[in-house]
């Protein structure tokens, strides 16, 4: 393979990647092409299929038929820990904190899939494994900063207001050090005001971790103001791809939104 080809080759490739449970098919021949350094949205009405998309691209579910690609290496049939520890993280439509550890605790976690050191290295506490769990909270008060969350590393995450909760997930998936962070939702709960917040620390985060970022959002003026295109979804199949410009206009997603007979 040339450098030419490795330059433009995809971070992540999705082709014609389908998921039946039982006589529903929850995605129908979804693709995608994910360049490095952008931001892309996946929208659609509720039930479209979009949480399953994310579940087919981190392992949690299994395609029936397609493929799978993360920076040219196929991830089809890898579990969900062997593909987070590629490059893939995620957070979720309905937040999975450990909610009786520290705010600091829950961003640690997030290291896992990348120590170095064994757990006979933790048990015996050998000097490689003390130094790498300095550096561990090290580097989790630096994303826990990051988030603006960092006076609150020793409170536990059940006590969080609602949009501190989704910025302490947001900087355990960054722990992974992924290479393509899947945000499901991370606008939900949040006033104007949040949301501008927001918008801007998650261009950031893609600038310092050199990062590619797929969202499913349903604040259309927070996915139009940040993605540079839209993919969307209904029934499980993509309707329509493009500029946000382009995909506002579009007469299938505005149908899709509003019902059949729609204006814009």
């Amino acid at each position: 393979m040339s450098e030419s080809t490795v330059l433009h080759q995809p971070i992540l490739r999705a082709q014609n990647v389908t998921k039946r449970f039982g006589g529903l098919t929850a995605v129908d021949a979804f693709s995608v092409e994910l360049q490095s350094g952008e931001i892309v949205g996946l929208i659609g009405p509720n039930g479209a299929g979009k949480t399953t998309v994310f579940n087919l691209l981190t392992g949690v579910y299994k395609a029936d038929h397609g493929a799978i690609t993360l920076r040219g290496a196929d991830t089809c049939w890898l579990t969900p820990d062997r593909i987070a520890g590629l490059g893939i993280a995620r957070t979720f439509q309905n937040i999975r904190l450990f909610k009786e550890m520290t705010v600091l605790e829950n961003v640690k976690v997030g290291f896992q899939p990348v120590k170095r050191q064994s757990i006979f290295g933790a048990i015996c506490r050998l000097p490689r494994c003390c130094q790498e769990e300095k550096e561990i909270e090290r580097e989790a008060l630096a994303l826990l900063e990051l988030m603006g969350i960092a006076d609150l590393k020793d409170a536990r995450s059940a006590g969080l207001a609602y949009g501190q909760q989704r910025r302490l997930e947001i900087a355990r998936a960054l722990a992974m050090s992924p290479k393509v962070l899947l945000l499901d939702e991370p606008a939900a709960g949040t006033n104007e005001s949040e949301s501008a917040d927001l918008q801007a620390l998650i261009r950031r985060i893609r600038e310092k971790f050199n990062l590619t970022i797929l969202l499913i959002e349903h604040d259309m003026p927070f996915v139009m103001g940040l993605v540079s295109r839209l993919l969307v979804l209904d029934h499980g199949v993509t309707i329509a791809e493009g500029t946000p410009e382009d995909v506002r206009r579009d007469p299938r997603v505005i149908e899709a939104y509003l019902g059949q007979g729609a204006e814009a």
